[in-house]
């Protein structure tokens, strides 16, 4: 009897599991493609890998993928089922490290990486040099930047402002500005004449550095909002 006292109390805690099975709930994690990893950044931050790679059905705009060993973003995709023939997926694809676009197709159903991107919120912090700094606002940890790295970004850049960095085996790979930004004209024609019904507009200078062309009506000292995606004149702040 000691022996078999022994045995249940040896088993308890699969007791256990089982129980938290028949109660209805669950010790793992309610999606099992996703898992917490630790990263080697000195953020205490828990990321999230995925652990299974996508098929080609899986392919929609802004889908991250790892081809040649190098990162890529989907930024078109169409699929075809010819009359004859295997059924493919034909895409644009973007390299992250190389700003690089090329057209590749996907035969339907095949297995593709997916790319480890991930995004983290930082501030821009301040101007170094030729070096931008972004900080982590909860670490406070920097990361440093280079002009090439940002490339026309820059011209849109303010201190303060909140941006995402994309991160790929821990080095940055690209940096999503916020798809509006107020700035302030610095330096525009204020004597240029012309119809605004029929639409007219001026190059402005902004504090950023920016040049833009806005409506004849603005003025030097007025905020506007800028499209960072096209660079473009948007409205009045």
């Amino acid at each position: 009897m000691a022996g078999i006292a022994s045995l249940k109390l040896k088993f308890s805690p699969f007791s256990s599991v089982l129980s938290t099975f028949t109660n209805g709930s669950s010790p793992f994690p309610s999606n099992p493609s996703l898992l917490p990893m630790r990263t080697p950044s000195s953020s205490s931050t828990t990321r999230f890998l995925r652990i299974y790679a996508l098929t080609s059905n899986d392919i929609k705009v802004g889908t991250n993928l790892e081809v040649d060993g190098a990162p890529w973003r989907v930024l078109e995709f169409l699929h075809v089922k010819p009359g004859k023939g295997a059924a493919f997926v034909r895409t644009k694809l973007k390299n992250y490290v190389t700003g690089n676009t090329v057209e590749k197709t996907f035969r339907a159903g095949s297995s593709i990486d997916e790319a480890n991107v991930v995004k983290e919120t930082k501030q821009f912090s301040y101007k170094d040099g030729s070096q931008y700094v972004f900080m982590d606002l909860n670490t406070f940890e920097e990361s440093r930047l280079s002009e090439s790295d940002l490339a026309d970004k820059t011209k849109f850049l303010k201190e303060g402002m909140d941006c995402n960095l994309l991160f790929w085996n821990g080095k940055v790979i690209d940096v999503d500005l916020p798809i509006t930004v107020k700035l302030t004209v610095v330096d525009v024609d204020p004597g240029l004449k012309g119809d605004t019904a029929q639409g007219g507009s001026k190059p402005a200078t902004l504090d950023t550095g920016a040049v833009v062309n806005v409506p004849l009506f603005v003025n030097i000292g007025e905020e506007i909002m800028v499209d960072t995606r096209t660079g473009q004149y948007m409205s009045r702040a």
